[in-house]
């Protein structure tokens, strides 16, 4: 009987927490990461600083807000991928929901990604939250895995090269304007894995 009401209340945090991140972007946009403190963030959401700060404990996060559930989108894509795939196809096709659930406004998507590539601080924390999605990905590489992938240190350097293939696209898509097809860029990072090396012509004999 409480699981409900602990549901309301977390579907009432998140609706809050959304809008706050969606007027704390529009401040940032106009004024600059740096430059916005949590006073001015407050003032424009029309809350106390320190309501504030009970939904988000820095700035990065605020911004970054729409990353939260990307590690759980990978993950529950793999649960729901056939086990008979091996772990590359299977980690391939989970990038594939976590950029559909990213793409949902591309203009929005774009404007995030370019205002991270300007901010090291903001590119410091997204590579934070990479790293936080990794194990529950590699326990669910690990769940179906063969005798011969065994090893954690495979899944592991799996999920992480996966996500590195992750970041690349979307720092290409956004330089490009969201002008390209996600999933064809990510088909081509994913096939630079398996592709061979073309010869140098010139190279000395």
């Amino acid at each position: 009987m409480s699981a409900a009401p602990v549901g309301t209340r977390e579907i009432g945090r998140h609706a809050v927490r959304a809008e706050l991140a969606r007027v704390a972007f529009n401040r940032f946009c106009l004024t600059g990461f740096n430059q916005v403190t949590f006073a001015d963030l407050a003032e424009a959401a029309g809350v106390s600083r320190s309501t504030f700060l009970r939904y988000f404990g820095t700035k990065e996060d605020v911004v970054l807000f729409v990353f939260d559930p990307v590690g759980d989108v990978i993950a529950d894509a793999l649960d729901a991928d056939r086990a008979d795939e091996d772990d590359w196809s299977r980690l391939r096709n989970a990038l594939e929901s976590a950029v559909t659930f990213l793409v949902r406004d591309v203009q929005h998507l774009a404007t995030i990604l370019g205002l991270v590539d300007q901010t090291p601080a903001l590119c410091a924390r997204l590579r934070e939250k990479q790293t936080e999605w990794r194990p529950k990905i590699v326990a669910r590489l690990r769940e179906t895995a063969s005798p011969v992938d065994g090893s954690p240190v495979i899944a592991d350097v799996r999920a992480a090269a996966a996500l590195e293939c992750l970041w690349i696209v979307l720092g290409q898509w956004s330089a490009n304007g969201g002008q390209e097809d996600l999933g064809d860029l990510l088909d081509a990072a994913f096939a630079a894995f398996s592709t061979p090396a073309r010869p140098r012509t010139d190279a000395p004999r």
